[in-house]
């Protein structure tokens, strides 16, 4: 079973497909965008090449065509979910040189410290015409999935500038509430943002576990994520009474993970959760 990722071609989905329809392999749920959006190359196909969040109509339009694209796709391979990243806000992002900060043990700064500031400050001053692009987006896309099996799970960012944010998770969840809307957390990510010192990873989870439909499961070892699990120092029992049955559970290992380190991971996440 598995996730089928951002950077695949029209081709390589049609061959995934066939495989799905002789019952070789399931899909569970795609991440936008899936296929790749016309004219890109694999290395320009990133989650955000077109941001849901744009003020440009344009951009922003063409970010909803191909996530329409991609729930199009999911209906057709049975999958349950499509994994969205929700934009950005268009300003310098900033996240890297204060990991650099921690990575260089001086989060405690004076220069942390202004970095910090600067980086909340910037946000908070430029976000409101991006997050209500945003949500512009999700509102076209939560009618269009209205009458589809499919769920759209928003995920947690990794970059501050990147939408949502934690509170805006709260404000998207709330105004599309009842609708296929949900949300998608990814452990990396929150761990990221508790160890540089700013929110605790459990927040998220106890905020939002009630619209919780999948996780992206990896290892963090201080602010390097997307570690095959047992690799960092994660603790993934924090997750265990926050997901049911029926949550999709994705690991998201990137290289260089091998696959003994995805084969042990996998049994260990199957017995700590009881789930295939």
């Amino acid at each position: 079973e598995v996730e089928l990722s951002f950077d695949l071609t029209a081709g390589i989905v049609e061959d995934i497909s066939a495989l799905s329809a002789q019952g070789k392999i399931k899909v569970n749920s795609l991440h936008n965008f899936c296929p790749i959006p016309d004219g890109l190359e694999r290395r320009e196909a990133l989650p955000d090449c077109y941001s849901l969040a744009s003020c440009d109509e344009q951009k922003r339009s063409l970010a909803v065509k191909y996530t329409k694209i991609t729930i199009d796709t999911a209906l057709k391979l049975n999958a349950q979910a499509v994994v969205l990243h929700s934009g950005r806000v268009e300003i310098e992002d900033l996240t890297r040189q204060l990991i650099a900060c921690y990575d260089d043990g001086q989060m405690h700064s004076p220069y942390a410290r202004r970095l910090s500031a600067r980086m909340r400050k910037e946000r908070k001053s430029k976000e409101g015409p991006y997050f209500q692009a945003a949500l512009k987006s999700l509102d076209e896309l939560s009618r269009y999935v209205k009458d589809m099996p499919v769920t759209l799970g928003i995920e947690n960012r990794f970059y501050y500038r990147e939408i949502p944010s934690f509170d805006e998770v709260g404000k998207i969840l709330e105004r599309l509430k009842g609708s296929r809307i949900s949300y998608w957390h990814d452990t990396g990510h929150a761990q990221l943002w508790e160890n540089l010192g700013v929110l605790k990873h459990r927040y998220y989870l106890d905020n939002y576990a009630q619209y919780l439909s999948g996780v992206h499961l990896h290892d963090i070892q201080g602010a390097r994520d997307h570690l095959a699990p047992l690799r960092g120092n994660f603790d993934f029992t924090l997750l265990k009474p926050f997901l049911k049955s029926d949550t999709i559970k994705t690991m998201e290992a990137h290289y260089p993970a091998s696959s003994e380190d995805i084969a042990a991971a996998k049994g260990y996440l199957e017995k700590l959760y009881g789930a295939h």
